[in-house]
């Protein structure tokens, strides 16, 4: 077992970094499009579209099918409708569940933060047995502003106590947020970014969540 001399506060970002969301995401945007008589999006089309909340991907989704604006709010209501349960598809990444039981067993005290509405981000949580693990889960809808504005990030870890604090996420929008803070991030690689990973400012990277824990024991011995 992992065990560093002071736990920390780690925050994760979902979508992308724990879970893989885009199937059902990518479902009900097609659901959507479907009911405005619109053609579907792809897999990779969808994929694209997330990781600033949900008005973004609509107005993202909408602008690629040419649907007027005026038809945003009423598009985002059905969207947002459909989300609270979507998870049928989601599924956590390989070693997600072995990695925050090692981390949890380290002492650490672990949060979610999110661009993902709160609602379905606690109800896909459930579905999957990840909420016992976090104690704090803020979602885009949760504060007046969301990712990259650090004001969520920062909430989550006043919210987890004291200790060092490490983000972990999957995206520009997540390296941007923990660059804002002053927070350590550490890539994971294998979710919805859209650059390369030199692009994006990182104390770390990992592609399997089996090297997790002893990066985070890592990054939290080091200078």
């Amino acid at each position: 077992m992992i065990a560093p001399l002071t736990p920390a506060r780690i925050v994760f970002d979902l979508d992308g970094t724990l879970i893989d969301s885009a199937p059902d995401i990518h479902a009900i945007a097609n659901r959507v499009l479907s009911e405005e008589g619109a053609a579907p999006l792809g897999l990779e089309e969808a994929k694209s579209f997330v990781g600033n909340g949900a008005p973004v991907f609509i107005e993202r989704m909408r602008a690629a099918r040419g649907l007027a604006e005026a038809r945003q709010a009423a598009l985002l209501a059905r969207f947002v409708g459909l989300y609270d349960r979507a998870h049928g598809l989601t599924r956590p990444y390989p070693g997600v569940i072995a990695a925050l039981d090692a981390l949890r067993e380290a002492g650490h005290r672990l949060g979610i933060c999110t661009n993902k509405p709160v609602a379905p981000a606690r109800s896909v949580l459930a579905h999957l047995g990840l909420d016992p693990y976090f104690e704090i889960v803020l979602g885009g809808d949760s504060l007046p502003t969301r990712k990259p504005d650090p004001a969520p990030l920062m909430a989550c870890f006043e919210a987890l106590g004291t200790g060092a604090c490490l983000y972990v996420g999957d995206s520009e929008v997540d390296g941007d947020t923990a660059l804002r803070a002053g927070i350590p991030f550490l890539l994971f690689t294998e979710g919805y970014r859209k650059v390369p990973v030199a692009d994006l400012p990182h104390r770390a990277c990992f592609n399997a969540f089996d090297t997790l824990p002893g990066l985070v024991a890592d990054c939290l011995s080091a200078p």
